[in-house]
C-alpha cells in the first residue's frame, strides 16, 4: 500500500472521512472505502493461506498416526470499528500503511487441538515452513495470564500471491486445547456481562481461576492416557 492510497484517511485522524462527507465529497469517501475493502481482502487471503497450511499438517499427521491433532479451525477478521479504535487508542496514524505496519491482529486464525502436545507440534511445523516468518510469540500455556488464561499466541508473516504481485501479510495465530477453548469462551462471556455486582465479579473471577487450574490438570492427564494407549 503506497502513500497515495493511504492519503484518503491519513493526516492524523479519521476526521478526514467526516470532513469529506460534510463537504459532500462522496467520491473521496467511496475511494477510501474501496481501498479499505481491498486491504481487508488481502487479510482474508492471508487467513486462507494459514488455514490451508494447518489443514495440510492435520491431514499428513492423520495419515501417519490415525488421529487428527486438530479439532477445529476458526478464523476472524477485525471489524473496521475495532481497527479504528485500536489505532486511536495506541496513538497510531489513521492511514492504510499505519494499519499494516502497526496492527498485527487484523487477521486471526485459532487452532483448537485435542492435546497440549499437539499445540507445540503444530506450531513448530508451521514455523519450519520456509514461507512463514515468526514476528512474535507469547506462550500463555507455560506462563498463564493472572486470570488463568492459557493459549499459545504467534504473530506470523506469510506471502499471498495476487494477480500481479506478492504481498507479505501478518496473521495472529492462537493455538489451544479444547479445554482451554471452553474456559476462554466462558470467561469472555462472564467478563463482558453487564451490571455484575463487584463482590460477585470478584468471586466469579476466583472460581474461574480455579477452573483454569483444573482444566490444565485435565489436559495433562488426558495426554498421559493418550500416551499409554498409543504405546500399546
Amino acid at each position: 500500500m503506497n502513500e497515495t492510497e493511504g492519503a484518503a484517511i491519513s493526516g492524523g485522524t479519521e476526521n478526514n472521512l467526516i470532513s469529506a462527507l460534510a463537504a459532500g465529497n462522496i467520491a473521496r469517501m467511496r475511494d477510501a472505502l474501496d481501498k479499505f475493502r481491498r486491504l481487508m481482502s488481502y487479510y482474508k487471503c492471508a487467513i486462507m493461506e494459514v488455514e490451508t497450511k494447518f489443514r495440510v499438517l492435520d491431514e499428513q499427521f492423520s495419515s501417519r498416526h490415525e488421529r487428527n491433532p486438530i479439532d477445529t479451525i476458526k478464523s476472524r477478521l477485525k471489524s473496521p470499528e475495532s481497527i479504528l479504535e485500536k489505532l486511536r487508542r495506541k496513538g497510531y496514524e489513521m492511514s492504510f500503511p499505519s494499519v499494516e505496519k502497526n496492527l498485527c491482529d487484523i487477521a486471526g486464525v485459532r487452532v483448537i487441538c485435542s492435546f497440549k502436545d499437539d499445540v507445540y507440534m503444530l506450531a513448530d511445523s508451521l514455523l519450519k515452513q520456509d514461507d512463514v516468518a515468526l514476528v512474535t510469540a507469547k506462550d500463555y500455556i507455560k506462563n498463564p495470564k493472572p486470570n488463568g488464561y492459557r493459549s499459545l499466541h504467534l504473530i506470523v508473516e506469510t506471502p499471498i500471491f495476487l494477480q500481479e504481485e506478492k504481498r507479505m501479510m501478518k496473521v495472529e495465530v492462537q493455538l489451544r486445547t479444547i479445554a482451554m477453548e471452553f474456559w476462554a469462551n466462558l470467561e469472555h462471556k462472564l467478563r463482558y456481562k453487564k451490571n455484575l455486582p463487584p463482590e460477585l465479579a470478584a468471586a466469579t473471577a476466583k472460581r474461574l481461576l480455579a477452573c483454569a487450574s483444573s482444566s490444565a490438570e485435565l489436559d495433562e492427564e488426558m495426554g498421559k492416557i493418550r500416551n499409554v494407549i498409543e504405546g500399546v
